[in-house]
């Protein structure tokens, strides 16, 4: 099993912040906010841990090195940033046509299961994706990820990136496990008119669309994608109270 994380954007939304730093190298809680998503890789048991890197990646690779935990790092070179669904394939020939899990690299995730989110998603030969989800008090932050709609049975009918009125309470994180035929619909992703590049909410919809069976997980408690310095200060704040 291979987990890909990507660090490689620039956060231009923190400003200052991350002018000199790669936003996923920021602290929160006294560590790096991608060895986050590194220890999850570790407890769920992923034997590669594939690393894709762009702006001020020297940091990244001389910070982790080689290895994390004994699990053997791998490094993939964005060279320009295009968003999440171009970071995927440009991992492609690393992945090597292994069904892999996507995490990002700038998510904080509070009482994370990606162990059980495994366990549950390999045995399923029908299953060609699982994303996991986190049920939230407030729409408003379904509105920055995207909503996640699915029927009795988990199986998601509909994923809307960046909702302005969200359907329900579930919202949907960049931890995704896929089987490796994701890549033949890539091509087939729309381009957002808006942003200029492929979104991830879509790229899971063409294969849903196309039949594919995908279900949604309850993967934490909290969430938090950092983009900004207000979610920065409210991903440290968890642990204040924890």
């Amino acid at each position: 099993m291979k987990v890909l994380i990507l660090a490689g954007g620039r956060g231009k939304r923190l400003g200052d912040m991350s002018q000199a730093i790669n936003k996923c190298m920021l602290k929160v809680a006294g560590k790096p906010l991608i060895e986050y998503s590194l220890e999850c890789a570790y407890q769920a048991g992923f034997r590669e841990i594939d690393i894709l890197v762009g702006y001020k990646a020297e940091e990244i690779r001389t910070t982790y090195g080689s290895s994390f935990r004994s699990i053997p790092i791998r490094y993939i070179e964005q060279e320009e940033q295009r968003g999440v669904v171009h970071a995927i394939e440009c991992a492609r020939e690393v992945l090597d046509g292994e069904d892999f899990m996507l995490m990002l690299g700038d998510e904080l995730l509070i009482n994370p299961a990606h162990q059980k989110m495994v366990k549950y998603f390999f045995p399923r030969k029908d299953l060609f994706g699982l994303c996991g989800s986190v049920k939230v008090g407030d729409r408003e932050l379904i509105r920055k990820t995207y909503a996640v709609i699915s029927g009795s049975d988990k199986r998601i009918v509909r994923l809307i990136e960046k909702p302005q009125h969200p359907p329900n309470d579930w919202m949907g994180t960049g931890n995704i496990l896929m089987r490796a035929g994701i890549f033949d619909y890539i091509q087939k992703t729309p381009i957002n008119q808006q942003r200029g590049e492929r979104e991830l909410p879509d790229l899971i919809q063409c294969a849903v669309d196309d039949g594919r069976i995908v279900e949604s997980f309850v993967l934490c408690d909290h969430y938090v994608n950092v983009n900004s310095a207000e979610e920065l200060k409210a991903a440290s704040s968890y642990f204040v109270h924890l």
